[in-house]
């Protein structure tokens, strides 16, 4: 009986942005737990194909979409054409981000408001127009890929960090207008992860990596699979009196001061 709490088998799941990193590490759990999986991309067909073989290689039942988040007319068309051709969506989670690091005082404006756009009004309409389908339906998932920048600074990420805050408390809001819908929307909310993207800091004697294993109280970067149990806890009926909460799979960095540096 606990197992088939977490059995995804039936469900359609759209993970935007899901076709490298943390997206397609969440979205192969949720496959692997029985979920049809939807990934887009807003440029590159290539980049959609090559995922889809992945996941398809890994006997997960995978679809791909080209589509822009950011612009309300195609996230609807491709609202309708997957629902259409895949089925209704039982679960979205929220993925596809960017980040511009530059210290505020140096920052354009244009760049400020294109982080704001993908990371804070891309879940938005994207969760919008997926929702009434879910209201209609009488329930669904919602994950919202928050940050540790949900809740702290850091320098030269100022729009991240504005557009994180902003990703928490709309996911709040979304649960206090969609809870009484049967709809359960909750983020998650990344430490510092092992992906491509960080390989090269990863390496003993990089400064920054030091730092990251002094700071973060399991004394390691997360491996991508750890953002699994997460997402298929908050996509399954395990969850489904859990509502406005933001998951950090941060290690423990959240939880400490962190060490004085004369201590071991």
């Amino acid at each position: 009986m606990s197992f088939n709490l977490f059995d995804l088998t039936g469900k359609t799941a759209l993970i935007t942005g899901g076709v490298h990193g943390l997206g397609m590490a969440m979205a192969k759990g949720l496959g692997q737990a029985g979920a049809k999986i939807v990934v887009n991309n807003h440029s590159s067909q290539v980049a959609v194909d090559h995922a889809i073989a992945e996941y398809k290689a890994e006997g997960i039942e995978a679809y791909g979409y080209l589509f822009d988040v950011t612009d309300e007319k195609a996230v609807i068309d491709a609202i309708n054409k997957i629902e259409t051709e895949v089925g209704p969506i039982d679960i979205l989670i929220n993925n596809a981000g960017i980040i511009k690091r530059t210290p505020i005082i140096d920052m354009e404006v244009s760049d400020f408001e294109a982080v704001i756009k993908v990371d804070l009004t891309g879940p938005f309409i994207v969760s919008k127009n997926i929702a009434k389908g879910m209201i209609t339906r009488g329930g669904g998932k919602i994950i919202n890929m928050c940050s540790m920048m949900s809740e702290l600074g850091r320098d030269s990420v100022s729009a991240y960090a504005a557009a994180k805050g902003g990703l928490k408390m709309l996911t709040k809001n979304m649960a206090t207008e969609w809870a009484k819908h049967n709809i359960q929307i909750n983020g998650i909310g990344p430490g510092y992860f092992a992906t491509s993207q960080t390989a090269p800091i990863r390496v003993n004697g990089h400064p920054f990596n030091e730092f990251i294993m002094q700071r973060t109280p399991a004394g390691r970067w997360g491996n991508p699979d750890d953002l699994q149990g997460a997402a298929i806890f908050l996509s399954s009926k395990a969850s489904d009196f859990v509502n406005g909460h933001i998951v950090y799979v941060d290690g423990g960095i959240l939880a400490t001061i962190g060490k004085p540096s004369n201590e071991n």
